[in-house]
């Protein structure tokens, strides 16, 4: 490695594995024992930085949060900590090559837009049999094409040597195997008016994740859903399931229309295709930051390399106000957002010859200790920043694990945002459920469901 423009930069043989149609052989065994040294048992680097600003990692946070119950609200697991310092555009020249190219943007479109940056925590866990699996899967998986086989149960590439081996970490990492939530989404206008898009609750399962499975019995499906919509009273009873195959060729998508009282398949699920439930504000792949491995297919995906950046990181403290006070006019309040300097694996996405897409070009900023895509940036057709995308890291010890929830979007040129998975003055914020059956999501259960 090199360093180049303060990035670590992976040589170009990484970059030209980034490449589609290829098949990606996984690591040597040797490689692979660097999960038990110097790398994390989920592939980061263990050590902190020289600075000492980024700790070094010592397990993660496995400690109970006092008074959680499962299902109930997820309180702050450091409410003593306060901000070290804060950026906004009076400051932001001091800190520009730790941050993204769209935070940069929201600095300078809305002066009082600020992030204040907190204590460096670095409290990603996950259950020993996970480790296993992740040690065993960096020596089997490997990609053919954009299709992931060989991996099960952990991390898919903890020693990634492509762009695409890196968004599959992104796809399947671990955040539990099956939970529900009940949650609000809200666009704001470019006016500052609050507008709400939907009130859902939704049951989420990773089959990629059944503890007592194997990679010989795995079907290939590595994360379902099923939402219903119960607000507002116009979108009531409108519901979605969704089958996210390891073979983006067989993803499934299904809606149900209160208006016409029967379920429909989509035709397409993916890529820049608005979905329903933002009312088109918001595209399959911008869901969750990125979304599906269908979404994969119309990129180049090459690795940048590894930078420090600032991104959301064990806000728990977002979910505690009321929905009016965690959304501000034109952008999250800064007030109730926490963010951290981490190690991020920064990957570009360029459109492949002959495909289509509304962002030909896409940055997206990937945690190193939990694989999440924090952050993102996408450019319109005429090469201006259009879009920058965003979630909500938060602290799960009960899992355990370091998960993503609320998560958003932000148009730069239009002025509007949208905000899902809100979990503000919901009973329940990210409860870990039994394994559902299968039968949970199908088409049939959720005509069942989508009655209004």
């Amino acid at each position: 490695m090199r360093t180049l423009g303060k990035v670590i930069v992976v040589g170009s043989c990484c970059a030209l594995l980034g490449l589609s149609g290829n098949a990606f052989a996984a690591v040597s065994a040797q490689e692979a024992e660097q999960l038990k040294t110097t790398l994390t048992p989920l592939g980061a680097e263990k050590a902190g930085n020289k600075e000492g600003t980024i700790p070094a990692w010592d397990g993660g946070y496995t400690t109970p949060i006092p008074g959680f119950v499962n299902g109930g609200k997820r309180p702050d697991p450091f409410p003593e900590d306060k901000p070290l310092y804060s950026i906004s555009a009076k400051n932001m020249d001091q800190y520009t090559d730790k941050l993204t190219e769209g935070v940069k943007a929201l600095m300078k479109k809305y002066p009082d837009y600020r992030i204040d940056v907190y204590q460096t925590r670095r409290t990603n866990a996950a259950p020993q049999w996970v480790y296993d699996n992740t040690f065993k899967n960096a020596t089997n998986a490997k990609l053919n094409g954009y299709t992931l086989g060989g991996a099960y149960g952990g991390v898919a590439f903890p020693i990634p040597k492509s762009g695409a081996e890196l968004m599959w970490n992104h796809l399947v990492r671990w955040r539990g195997a099956s939970w529900h939530m009940t949650f609000t989404g809200i666009m704001g206008t470019a006016d500052g008016k609050h507008v709400v898009l939907n009130e859902s609750t939704n049951d989420t399962q990773m089959p990629y994740y059944k503890k007592d499975g194997s990679l010989e019995t795995y079907n290939g499906d590595n994360w379902v859903v099923r939402t219903i919509n119960t607000g507002p009273p116009i979108r009531a009873g409108e519901g979605l399931v969704g089958i996210l195959k390891n073979d983006p060729d067989k993803t499934m998508a299904w809606t149900y229309l209160t208006g016409q009282r029967r379920v429909r398949r989509l035709p397409i699920s993916c890529c820049d295709t608005p979905t329903p439930f933002s009312a088109g504000v918001s595209t399959f792949d911008e869901v969750d930051v990125f979304g599906g491995a269908d979404s994969l297919r119309p990129f180049d995906w090459n690795i940048v390399g590894k930078k420090e950046m600032y991104i959301p990181y064990n806000s728990n403290k977002t979910f505690a106000p009321a929905i009016d006070q965690v959304l501000g006019e034109h952008y999250m309040n800064p007030d109730h957002v926490r963010w951290e300097l981490h190690r991020v694996w920064v990957v570009e996405a360029k459109l492949r010859e002959g495909q289509r897409n509304t962002s030909p070009r896409d940055l997206y900023y990937l945690d190193e200790d939990t694989w999440i895509a924090a952050l993102a940036d996408r450019w319109d057709a005429n090469g201006q920043l259009w879009r920058t995308l965003f979630t909500i890291i938060a602290t799960a010890p009960d899992i355990p694990a370091t998960i993503n929830t609320t998560w958003g979007d932000y148009d730069l040129l239009g002025g509007t945002f949208f905000v899902n998975v809100l979990l503000n003055g919901k009973p329940e914020q990210y409860k870990i459920m039994p394994y559902y059956s299968d039968r949970v999501f199908t088409p049939e259960a959720l005509a069942g469901e989508g009655v209004r």
